[in-house]
């Protein structure tokens, strides 16, 4: 089965239409030859140019095929068309049916400096046999036959020029086209080119957060169990080194004490794996639970306050603000010595922001020792928390003055 595509009907046109022209003006020009005079040996010479054209028809069609478009051949084969016609109108001027083909033809057959000189060649034609017949006889129809000529060539110009522009149109339409066609095949490739990016830089944002994970594991080990072990062989060593039993005793009980709050560590250690508060609830209630959990332990008064229109965060989001809490909670505890911690959820447009306060003893944050192996988590965990998911963390304190703790995260919705 076929289909019939938009320029078939053209194509159709120029490969029989010449045929048909000349075929009407043969019909016409034997009608009117008695009228017209036409004499044996015109019509003899007319049926050997009919001949003639009909041959070089045939030619120029096998000549197409193998040159399409404008080309020297077809140059050629167009003026010795119009000759024929020019001749053929001479002796009839009905065979103007057939000189006729040469204004459709010359936007196609001609390069563009030539499709004036045969279009004004073809109008030349056309006027001689709108006066009837060439030569003109007489002032009276050479006037008319120039007055024809001019209106025959401006028509024509007019009708050339939009067809031109209409090319240029369409030639331009066809290169847009194929210009869009480059631009969304490379759009596509950069398209997945960045999902491959993506997907390889959330390979590495995984790998970078187990990472991190470990060691604020490793950190958290050191300061809470590690701590809370020696600790616990300085007490017994005490034990083991005095007579005293009630001076052993109240060793004993201390050791007692940090063993049990050792523990108590190592159990919060390994609860904080996964941020367990935030599998039932929300950010905000998490961080509440946590802050008022962290107030009993520690027995500092702790306050938590939501501002905003709360949302349901992306779990990574929450789980990240809410390990950021805890971290802060945790250096509060060891080192701020505070009486009072604030603790604010502010959400806005675009961000979330998560604020913790103390009035504690602060420190210099331009003087901070440098971190080693044995150093706790600290600070640069935490900016490194919020910088893993395009956040900041910012941090204002001074001797004496307490700590202010800034964590600004974008805020991205749940996804389910």
């Amino acid at each position: 089965m076929t289909t019939t595509g938009p320029f078939e009907p053209r194509a159709s046109f120029d490969n029989w239409g010449p045929y048909a022209l000349l075929a009407a003006g043969v019909v016409a020009a034997a009608v009117s030859a008695r009228p017209v005079g036409m004499g044996p040996p015109a019509m003899a010479v007319s049926a050997v140019l009919v001949v003639a054209g009909a041959v070089l028809q045939v030619w120029w069609s096998r000549v197409r095929r193998s040159e399409p478009g404008p080309s020297r051949t077809g140059v050629c084969l167009y003026f010795l068309r119009w000759a024929l016609g020019f001749v053929l109108t001479w002796l009839n001027p009905f065979f103007a049916f057939y000189a006729v083909t040469g204004y459709y033809t010359a936007g196609r057959e001609l390069p563009r400096r030539l499709v004036m000189p045969g279009l004004f060649l073809t109008a030349i034609t056309m006027a001689g046999s709108e006066v009837g017949g060439m030569p003109p006889r007489g002032t009276l129809l050479w006037v008319g036959f120039f007055l024809v000529l001019g209106l025959n060539m401006g028509l024509v110009s007019v009708f050339t020029r939009f067809a031109l522009q209409e090319q240029d149109r369409a030639r331009f339409q066809a290169e847009t086209i194929a210009e869009l066609e480059r631009t969304n095949t490379a759009l596509q490739q950069a398209l997945d080119e960045n999902a491959a990016l993506h997907a390889q830089l959330l390979v590495q944002a995984r790998e970078a957060g187990v990472a991190d994970e470990r060691r604020r594991l490793a950190a958290e080990i050191h300061d809470t169990l590690a701590q809370g072990l020696t600790g616990i062989i300085a007490q017994l060593q005490v034990v083991a080194n005095t007579s005293d039993e009630g001076q052993a005793r109240e060793h004993v009980q201390r050791a007692i004490d940090l063993a049990r709050h050792s523990l108590g560590e190592a159990r919060r250690s390994v609860h904080n794996l996964a941020p367990v508060a935030l599998a039932e609830a929300g950010l905000p209630e998490a961080l509440k639970q946590t802050v008022a959990e962290w107030g009993e332990r520690t027995g500092v008064r702790a306050e938590f306050t939501v501002t905003g229109t709360a949302e349901q965060l992306h779990d990574e989001v929450s789980a990240t603000l809410l390990r950021i809490a805890q971290e802060a909670l945790s250096n509060a505890a060891r080192h701020a010595h505070a009486g009072r911690v604030g603790v604010t959820l502010s959400f806005l447009t675009d961000e979330v922001i998560l604020d913790i306060r103390d009035d504690g003893r602060g420190f210099d944050p331009l003087d901070l020792p440098a971190r080693t192996h044995a150093g706790g988590f600290g600070l640069d965990g935490m900016r490194a928390r919020a910088e893993r998911i395009a956040g900041s963390l910012a941090v204002e304190s001074e001797p004496g003055n307490g700590t202010a703790l800034s964590a600004r995260v974008p805020l991205v919705r749940h996804d389910r």
